[in-house]
Parts: C-alpha cells; sequence; structure tokens
C-alpha cells in the first residue's frame, strides 16, 4: 500500500483540490478529496490527469522519423513514403526493435501517454523466414515496454496478401507474411510473451483489406472472438478506389456489411468516409483511431470528426509512425484539422464546453475501450494511471481546471512533470527514469543502420 496526494485532480466525479490517492500495487483501491496530507503521503504539486491511451502505434518506424522529407521527382504520397520504409526495415535486427521500440514508450511516457496498442506486423527475418521462436520481435516489444513501465496491449498483425482481392505480395512485404495456420502459432508464442508483462492484453490486428482477403478476416473474427480487433480502414483514396473494384464496396462499407462491427474493433485512420460511413461505424459502437500528426506528415486527409462525433461516435488517437510523440500535440492537431477543413472554430465538444477537457475526455474513454483496459480515470478501481501537469508553466500560468487543460492542449509544449504508469513513477520532473541508457542504446542502433543505409 502507498499514498499519493496531489493539489489538484482531475477525477471521474469531476476537479478535486487536496485529492489522497491509496494504491494497492497498479491499482486504485482509495480516493478522498478535500484533505490534508498525512505524513506517511508523498505530496505532489501541479495537476493530475488521467494517462490517456496510445491506440496505435508501429514502434519501429521511430526510426525513421525525419528521414522521409526530401521532395521525391514525382508526386511525394503514402505509397512513395512505404517504399522508403519498406527499405528501412529491411535492415533491423530483433535487437534493433527492442531499443527502438524502448525509446518510443519512453517518450510517450514523458507525453502522458500511459497505456499503448502496438500494432505490431514486423514479425519475420529480412528474407521472410521465421524465427526460430515465431514472436521473437513480439517478445522484443514486451521487453521494450517493460523497461519503459508502459502499459501494453500487443496486436499481432495478421498480413498476407499485397491488395484487395488476396492479390500476391511484394517484396519489400516478406518480414510481415503470414497464413492462417503460421498466425495462430504466431498469436500462441506472443500471449505467452505478453503473459510475462503484469497488465499486459493480447489482440489481433488485421492488417487492412488490402492485406488480408475476406474469407480470412472472417475465420479471424471467428477463431479469436474476444479481445480487441484493430484494423486499417480508409486511409487513402487510392486504397477506396481498389476496395470499390474488388467488392464494389468501400472499406468502411464493407466492414459494416460483412463483419459485424461492435465495440471490440477499432478502425485506425477512416480518413475517407461518405456520410453514410460516418453514421454507420458511430452506430456500431467502434472505436476509430484517429493519428492526426501521421495522417498530416503522410498527406492522408482530414477525418470526419465533426459529423462523427454528433452521431455518437467514440475515437482515440495513437502516434501511428512515431514522427512526432506528443498527446497535446495528436489533439490539437485533430481539432485544428477541423478548423481549417470548415474555417470555423471550436468544433468538436458541446456548445459552451471547454474543447480541450471535450476532446481529452472523449480519447481517454475511447482509447480504453479500444485496448480494453477496463474501468479507466481517477476512480477506486481503476489502473493507477496519472499524469501531471507542471502548473508552474507559464503556459499554464493562473489557469485552473478545464482552463489548464484547454492551454495545455492548444497554448503549451512539454508540461507533463510527472507520471504514474501502473501505480508506478515512471517520469520525474519531465525525464523518464530510464532515459538515459534507452536513449544511449537508441543511439548507437540508429548510427550503425544509417550507416548500413
Amino acid at each position: 500500500m502507498s499514498q499519493i496526494h496531489f493539489s489538484r485532480a482531475l477525477l471521474a466525479t469531476g476537479w478535486r483540490s487536496d485529492v489522497l490517492i491509496t494504491l494497492d500495487g497498479r491499482m486504485i483501491t482509495g480516493l478522498d478529496a478535500g484533505v490534508p496530507a498525512p505524513p506517511s503521503a508523498e505530496r505532489i504539486a501541479g495537476i493530475a490527469v488521467p494517462g490517456l491511451a496510445n491506440v496505435h502505434s508501429h514502434a519501429f518506424q521511430r526510426a525513421m522519423a525525419g528521414l522521409t522529407e526530401r521532395h521525391g521527382p514525382d508526386d511525394n504520397s503514402f505509397w512513395t513514403w512505404r517504399e522508403v520504409m519498406y527499405r528501412f526495415l529491411a535492415q533491423m535486427t530483433p535487437d534493433d526493435i527492442e531499443a527502438v521500440a524502448a525509446l518510443a514508450y519512453v517518450e510517450m511516457l514523458q507525453a502522458g501517454f500511459t497505456n499503448v496498442g502496438e500494432f505490431h506486423y514486423l514479425h519475420n527475418a529480412p528474407d521472410g523466414a521465421r524465427y526460430a521462436d515465431p514472436a521473437e520481435t513480439a517478445g522484443r516489444i514486451v521487453a521494450a515496454a517493460a523497461t519503459s513501465g508502459i502499459g501494453l496491449t500487443l496486436l499481432p498483425c495478421f498480413y498476407a496478401h499485397g491488395g484487395c482481392g488476396g492479390r500476391p505480395a511484394k517484396p519489400g512485404q516478406a518480414r510481415f507474411l503470414s497464413d492462417l495456420d503460421g498466425f495462430a502459432i504466431l498469436v500462441e508464442a506472443s500471449r505467452a510473451h505478453a503473459a510475462a508483462l503484469e497488465g499486459a492484453k493480447l489482440g489481433i490486428a488485421p492488417h487492412s483489406l488490402r492485406a488480408v482477403d475476406a474469407p480470412e478476416l472472417q475465420a479471424l473474427a471467428k477463431a479469436f472472438g474476444s479481445g480487441p480487433v484493430h484494423i486499417h480502414a480508409a486511409e487513402q483514396v487510392l486504397e477506396v478506389e481498389e476496395s470499390l473494384a474488388w467488392s464494389g464496396a468501400r472499406p468502411v462499407q464493407w466492414l459494416l456489411d460483412n463483419m459485424g462491427l461492435d465495440q471490440r474493433w477499432c478502425l485506425i485512420h477512416c480518413t475517407h468516409m461518405t456520410p453514410q460511413e460516418v453514421a454507420g461505424l458511430a452506430r456500431s459502437g467502434a472505436v476509430a483511431g484517429l493519428c492526426p500528426i501521421t495522417e498530416s506528415n503522410l498527406g492522408d486527409g482530414i477525418f470526419a470528426a465533426v459529423a462523427f462525433e454528433r452521431a455518437g461516435g467514440r475515437f482515440a488517437i495513437g502516434t501511428d509512425s512515431n514522427v512526432r510523440i506528443a498527446v497535446n500535440e495528436e489533439l490539437r492537431t485533430l481539432e485544428y484539422s477541423q478548423r481549417l477543413r470548415d474555417r470555423k472554430r471550436n468544433r468538436l465538444g458541446a456548445p459552451g464546453a471547454s474543447t480541450g477537457r471535450s476532446i481529452f475526455d472523449a480519447a481517454r474513454a475511447g482509447g480504453a475501450q479500444a485496448l480494453a483496459l477496463g474501468p479507466s480515470g481517477l476512480a477506486v478501481g481503476c489502473t493507477a494511471d496519472i499524469v501531471v501537469l507542471d502548473d508552474a508553466h507559464p503556459a499554464l500560468a493562473g489557469r485552473t481546471d478545464d482552463a489548464a487543460l484547454d492551454a495545455w492542449i492548444f497554448a503549451a509544449g512539454e508540461v507533463v512533470r510527472d507520471v504514474f504508469a501502473g501505480g508506478r513513477r515512471v517520469v520525474t520532473d519531465g525525464r523518464h527514469i530510464r532515459a538515459e541508457q534507452v536513449r544511449r542504446r537508441y543511439a548507437a542502433t540508429m548510427r550503425r543502420l544509417l550507416q548500413q543505409a
């Protein structure tokens, strides 16, 4: 048992002062507001808020950040970026994957993410062969999560084809590929690795309708009847056109019509939807996993967040390519994209409400659902995932409660001071407790990878 006393905190019941939280391992077992700190409690000034879930990460891509920002001879797009990514990942060993993932997870915690959904598809050796342990690289993801202390929902990715309707895969996709029998073995081996990490959860991630054909997707949904199911959908116009040519339906509509979407599902991106698809996805109860910074970086387009929210849709945020890892910037970019499209301000949330608070609460609830975290927030019975904002930072000066959240999201850089993940303090004064060793290993890895490039 331990106790932490916060000067101000956002509880499930709203903002409160002088909050005493009692922890038993990972869990919040007691909570009192308006009470003085007992002598045995750790006293923490600042503004405590619940940690957020990062629902979509490809951790290895953190190593590519900033390396694809040169204008090529033709129009640059997601598809030209993808070819660079294929060439880069061909060099990465399991040790490299672990080193890069550990840095990404440390940075996520420093930014205010306390859980991550790792959409993990880098399974095979560079020539496409299985490692002796078919979940070798998944084990490295688990090891990186253990090093950082971040909560992990591991999402092994099924990837079998190079286009809609079962088109052959390309050579650059050899590290991803599996068949149904091989994937079942991979998932069970991944489960064994995840079992070694306290609180870790397991789901599946059929990559997309480009990489999984209809019979395979239906077989996967049947074989893995519980736990999260994440899938990329409608990220790119070309993807939509390919889906229409294959099936006569757009990707989200095909999934709505054929897969019985429900609260287990998280559809990543959903950038290109019709109004009918927006309404249908909202009704399904599935979460839209949005990655606004990556979607901006890749030129994907703008998600119909205003219409989706008004239809009752649920959304969460992710860092995807990890080109930039920041909770507040993901939320800011989401809201600003709506403003740029509509040429209006304060697009998300109820009239009269704080926009920052509205999108923060929505992303927190959607993230908890998408990663199967169970009850979340600062309340008894929830995992102790707590982020403390520095109220002495100039961006937050004189601001309290929802105004402080607005300032963090829309007016601040890095103001996260302390982070507790699963009851353990992993960030102090803005720095992760293992930042130095993780950064040294990452730097050595990158020097070698870039010399080989």
